[in-house]
């Protein structure tokens, strides 16, 4: 493996370790349904604009230049996905089940995410990677059907939004990902938020809370507007730009126990034999699957910018 490949690797995983707190710092944030703190609109838009009024100043003092033309519509997009579409989902999700379960629900999200950029590059995955594809697939279903059984309709719902926020996680990771080599690691998120800021902005202001807040509450919406909106993305699509998408997206792997393990501190949740069992395999389907070969056309790496530049 050359060496900007170790590098991307590492700051992928640091990327994954910021980005595991994501799960119960969101439910820090909002509670639950039945103590509620923060509302998810709150959560997803005001994080995202805190981010964004940080990401102006980074911009400014770089002195960066204003993406070209045909990079805004990609922007926007990976902005829909990551900015709205993820936070927002999981933020529904989180107030109905505990920090452990979205974990293992969330767990394929490596998966997901090399799907994505298999078809994003126009990459033929092999029928091994479709079959561990299949499988996760399956467990995360098994999990989402014995845990609804016990919690009922609310249940269900989440487990929904949980995989809405899974899909468009994938497809900012990658759409985010292609723009790294083009306009470097740091901007492309700063950019994004930026873009984000004649939404997020009102939408924060219209949902700021009403009512006495726990500190808590605010010391999560701290972290995921700092760690999991901004810095985390930093470490994370330079680690895509160094090492590529699909072979960084596999550090995801210890995302979900890192969840789990930080879910048990901060939210007082505890671990159960089921969904311990459950992660272990949708993990090791994972693995498995980013063992599978995975076939690109030539004509790809004529005509694409190469991911191992450094940003701009």
């Amino acid at each position: 493996m050359k060496s900007h490949e170790i590098r991307g690797l590492w700051l992928g995983l640091l990327g994954v370790v910021l980005f595991a707190a994501t799960l119960p710092m969101t439910k820090l944030a909002t509670g639950s349904a039945d103590l509620p703190a923060l509302s998810p609109a709150f959560v997803t838009f005001g994080r995202a604009g805190v981010a964004g009024m940080l990401s102006v100043v980074y911009l400014l003092a770089t002195r960066s230049r204003l993406p070209r033309a045909g990079q805004w519509r990609a922007l926007a997009f990976t902005a829909c996905c990551v900015v709205v579409g993820f936070p927002l989902f999981l933020a529904l999700g989180l107030r109905h089940v505990e920090s452990v379960h979205a974990a293992v629900v969330t767990g394929i999200l490596p998966l997901v995410t090399a799907v994505v950029a298999s078809w994003w590059l126009g990459q033929r995955p092999s029928a091994g990677f479709w079959l561990c594809a299949v499988a996760g697939s399956a467990l995360v279903a098994g999990f989402m059907v014995l845990r609804s059984g016990a919690a009922g309709s609310n249940a269900q719902w989440a487990d929904l939004f949980l995989l809405v926020a899974v899909a468009s996680a994938a497809f900012g990771y990658v759409s985010g990902g292609q723009l790294t080599s083009q306009l470097g690691a740091e901007r492309v998120i700063c950019w994004v938020l930026v873009v984000s800021l004649p939404v997020t902005l009102p939408v924060m202001w219209l949902n700021w809370p009403q009512q006495p807040v726990p500190a808590s509450a605010w010391g999560g919406f701290a972290y995921l507007a700092l760690i999991s909106m901004w810095i985390g993305f930093f470490a994370w699509y330079r680690g895509l730009a160094l090492g590529g998408t699909v072979r960084v997206s596999q550090v995801q792997l210890v995302q979900p126990f890192l969840s789990m393990v930080f879910s048990v501190p901060l939210l007082g949740e505890s671990l159960d034999l089921i969904t311990v069992g459950f992660a272990l395999a949708v993990i090791a389907t994972v693995f498995i699957g980013k063992k599978m070969p995975v076939a690109t056309p030539e004509p790809l790496h004529t005509s694409t910018p190469p991911a191992t530049k450094g940003p701009a």
